[in-house]
């Protein structure tokens, strides 16, 4: 009651400004989104903080909602991306009742060095885009009066900002804008801090860690940091309670109260055990909500909850292990990049893409090279995927101000995170960087400062200081790859397949690869380049990854998930297994195969899977090679069996869980192929690829994957348009020009019109604020789509 009363008091700060979190669980509930009726200015010319925050005339200010972006970028960004200075501004009122409470913001992403103004004084300055930071408000607010809060925003180069090296010569773009959400803090004067804000060695919030876990008991060891901001002492105390994903009570908790001294902090522990619990894992990812009441003289004064997994593991010098149960981590690395937008993704937008590394039959990502959004690490927690943990970084070691500035974010990149289940390692490490040995102890200190529990791993690029090992496979040179690592450190390949694998290698026989120019031998293909580099990019992975599986490895993670734009280069990183827009290529159901068949734990992550990776509109490509985790594979050709087999069994398929299925035709008939795959002799699934005829129709889709388009959030899904036949088949060689229009509350981003690529044409739509229906409408040289309608409730 107290939260509603105060959210209706603040009179602008109403709904429409700050939005309940209560349909995303793992955010504090005293915490309400701040992301609306913002304005914005880019490169103003008038840079006088007073005036800016006045409401002068002449600065014409574009109203704006977060997550937002300081500049639309092209798809491919052939010139350095925009930087510069830009400013937002929000006007709101706080009323008398907020004069008693302990009142903040804490900004989750802000690209990346933010100066905080309100009513024209300065609160302070924050250096840093992927860490979230937090200002009090409490001693600076006019009560009962408009107050002007002002963030000057800047993303040039900086080198005492990590990442530091200059972004003409980075591997990635680090964009612009408040790219992620803003919260409102209303709290009473006694209140469980903020891990980040109170700024405390494994301290501030909550702190839940694990002991003693197994199947029948696991010990939950609870540490909350509670400020006591009274000018006098209180008698406070806590109430704790965990409750199961169904609702039910599993404990609750008193903690005796102390007497608090005014202006202090008193952090209170509680250890309690939970019988039977229901472990968390990438197959059954378990969650619970543990809910912490601080009491005043027994009374209620503040609230705060945390989802959190049980679970326990340790890396050795030949495992990993969840559970006390040995698992090789399959995994993949993520930039978090959008097209036009950037960084400025809505938390579904997290969300599908979790969901797509998931689908994609991996169970471990690494947020390479920086902390990934709050919302992404949520959705791998419910998904069930591993993570590793990243500070900003890549080739680039700066002076000591940099350095400090490093260390401060590994502590807070800890305090953040430390309560997912998914994160198993912490990359205290800056990336193929030539840190300095005492740096690398710092790091690896602070990681073990910030969580002191036998659960706690830190990893690096170079073989020394870290607890795990994680080069990438053209750190070392094949065949003797494995031979220059120290055996009794756990290794993980942290990035493969992108150029190292066999066809790019000079020191073997290339017998096999001597028709190929190097650029079809390469990983980077984009969609659009065509079957035959498309299935040698899924080749290169392939043998890759059998590869890893013969070392001592705990994991490998492939280089990458989705294709990306790169500061230093004119094109597109095209490594992805997914292209930028989130379609996949061949090598998308290579990795897909590689998942076990187990339905009962999910149809859509584990069911049986099988994929024909041919066209079928080439003569002279005669490989039909199918991707399935069956066990036998039949091929027909327009009806007639072309033949049941059993996988692969050749040097680049040795160690696969599901090595893929190779068929070679003895000609060309236009038609249709049929694969069925079969497992104990029974027929589990199939699939067809049909020669496409021509065009006569486009066909109209957006991309959910697991969450449905949101009203009010700033929320992005990518609108799709194939050119197909009139059987429905996309035709692969297709690059018309497709115009889009929508109707209703949405709006499109991106060239609009677009090029199909590989027959399917991309752009982003965005949806408003009210809602309701959407009709999107596409055509394309005489092509026409059915309307597609969409209801935004």
């Amino acid at each position: 009651m107290l939260k509603r009363a105060l959210l209706m008091a603040i009179g602008v700060l109403t709904l429409a400004s700050c939005r309940n979190n209560s349909d995303h669980s793992g955010f504090d509930q005293r915490a309400n989104l701040f992301n609306a009726d913002w304005q914005f200015i880019q490169d103003s010319e008038v840079d006088d903080v007073n005036k800016l925050s006045s409401g002068d005339a002449d600065i014409r200010w574009e109203q704006v909602a977060l997550p937002h972006t300081a500049a639309v970028e092209p798809l491919v960004i052939k010139d350095q991306q925009w930087q510069g200075t830009s400013f937002y501004r929000k006007t709101f009122t706080a009323p008398d009742i907020l004069k008693d409470k302990h009142v903040a913001l804490k900004f989750e992403g802000a690209m990346q060095v933010a100066d905080i103004f309100l009513n024209g004084e300065k609160l302070m300055t924050h250096q840093g885009g992927y860490l979230p930071f937090y200002v009090e408000l409490s001693e600076h607010l006019k009560y009962g009066k408009e107050n002007v809060l002002l963030v000057r925003l800047n993303n040039e180069d900086n080198e005492l900002v990590p990442p530091g090296k200059p972004i003409a010569d980075l591997d990635f773009n680090w964009f612009s804008g408040i790219y992620r959400n803003v919260w409102l803090m209303v709290r009473d004067k006694v209140h469980v801090t903020d891990p980040v804000g109170a700024n405390r060695v494994a301290g501030g919030g909550v702190f839940v860690t694990y002991s003693d876990v197994s199947d029948e008991k696991a010990t939950v060891n609870v540490k909350v940091d509670v400020d006591n901001q009274r000018q006098n002492s209180a008698d406070i105390g806590l109430s704790v309670k965990m409750n199961d994903a169904d609702g039910n009570v599993i404990t609750e908790q008193i903690v005796a109260a102390h007497n608090v001294e005014a202006m202090r902090n008193q952090v209170f522990q509680t250890s309690f055990d939970v019988e039977e619990p229901a472990l968390w894992s990438p197959d059954y990812p378990n969650l619970y909500d543990l809910t912490v009441e601080v009491l005043e003289n027994e009374k209620v004064v503040d609230v705060v909850s945390e989802t959190i997994g049980i679970r326990t593991f340790s890396w050795t010098a030949d495992q990993f292990y969840l559970n006390g149960e040995p698992l090789f981590l399959r995994g993949t690395n993520r930039h978090q990049e959008y097209p036009y937008i950037g960084y400025a993704l809505s938390d579904n937008a997290n969300y599908r893409d979790a969901y797509k590394i998931k689908q994609a039959g991996f169970n471990f990502v690494r947020l390479s090279h920086y902390p990934h959004s709050r919302s992404f690490m949520r959705a791998c927690d419910e998904l069930g995927l591993l993570t590793m943990d990243a500070i900003p970084g890549w080739q680039f070691f700066g002076n000591e101000a940099f350095q400090d500035n490093a260390i401060q974010d590994v502590r807070n990149m800890v305090r953040r995170d430390r309560n997912h289940p998914s994160v198993v390692i912490w990359e205290a490490s800056l990336n193929e960087s030539g840190m300095t040995r005492e740096f690398m102890l710092r790091a690896h200190a602070a990681v073990h400062e910030e969580y002191p529990h036998e659960d706690t791993y830190t990893c690096g690029w170079i073989d020394d200081v870290y607890d795990v090992y994680i080069p990438a496979r053209q750190h070392g040179k094949s065949p003797h790859y494995w031979n220059r690592y120290d055996k009794e450190k756990p290794i993980l390949i942290a990035e493969y397949g992108d150029w190292e694998y066999y066809a790019q290698n000079a020191g073997f026989n290339q017998k096999a690869f001597e028709d190929l120019t190097s650029e079809e031998r390469n990983s980077r293909q984009l969609r659009g380049f065509g079957q035959k580099r498309l299935a040698q990019q899924a080749l290169n992975y392939q043998e890759a990854h059998n590869s890893n599986l013969q070392g001592p490895a705990c994991g490998d993670a492939n280089w990458l998930m989705f294709d990306y734009n790169r500061g230093y280069a004119p094109d597109l990183e095209a490594s992805g297994v997914m292209d930028l827009f989130r379609l996949p290529k061949f090598a998308f159901y290579f990795y897909k195969s590689q998942a076990d068949i187990k339905p009962e734990v999910s149809q859509e992550f584990y069911g049986p899977f099988i994929e024909i990776a041919n066209f079928y509109n080439d003569p002279s490509f005669s490989e039909v090679k199918v991707y399935s985790n069956c066990e036998e594979v039949e091929l027909f050709v327009n009806g007639k069996s072309f033949g049941r087999q059993k996988p692969d069994a050749d040097r680049i398929s040795s160690h696969l869980k599901h090595p893929p299925f190779t068929f070679h035709l003895n000609g060309f008939e236009p038609g249709e192929l049929t694969a069925k795959g079969y497992v104990a002799g029974q027929e589990m699934t199939e699939t067809i690829r049909r020669t496409p005829e021509q065009a006569a129709q486009l066909n109209l889709w957006i991309d959910e994957s697991g969450r449905p388009l949101e009203k009010g959030q700033n929320d992005v899904v990518f609108l799709y348009a194939s050119v197909t036949d009139a059987n429905g088949t996309i035709l692969p060689e297709a690059f018309n020009n497709v115009t889009y229009s929508v109707e209703g509350d949405a709006e499109l981003i991106g060239a609009n019109p677009v090029s199909a690529e590989a027959g399917i044409a991309t752009i982003l739509l965005k949806a408003g604020d009210q809602g309701g229906v959407i009709t999107i409408k596409a055509s394309a040289n005489g092509l026409a789509a059915d309307p597609l309608t969409i209801e935004v409730p």
